[in-house]
């Protein structure tokens, strides 16, 4: 398997951002993302905003947008090629 990118959290942000989702709050250095299903329901995912996020918190987010989002689509993003 590719090895997982080095990123940001702003650089998280702008990738979910392609897959419809948007900053609706931020506290402190964590940022809200939202975006509706097609359903209807909230799908709602918060991002640290750090220079450089840690490879677990990679992996957590990366597991927590695969419930929103199919893992395919998600992997390019996240994992070196």
């Amino acid at each position: 398997m590719p090895r997982l990118r080095t990123l940001s959290g702003d650089e998280v942000i702008t990738i979910l951002s392609k897959f419809g989702f948007s900053v609706f709050a931020q506290r402190g250095s964590h940022a809200k993302l939202r975006r509706l299903s097609a359903s209807g329901q909230k799908e709602t995912l918060t991002i640290p905003r750090h220079r450089e996020l840690d490879r677990g918190t990679l992996k957590a987010i990366l597991r927590q947008a695969s419930k929103f989002v199919p893992l395919e689509n998600l992997q390019p993003e996240f994992y070196a090629s």
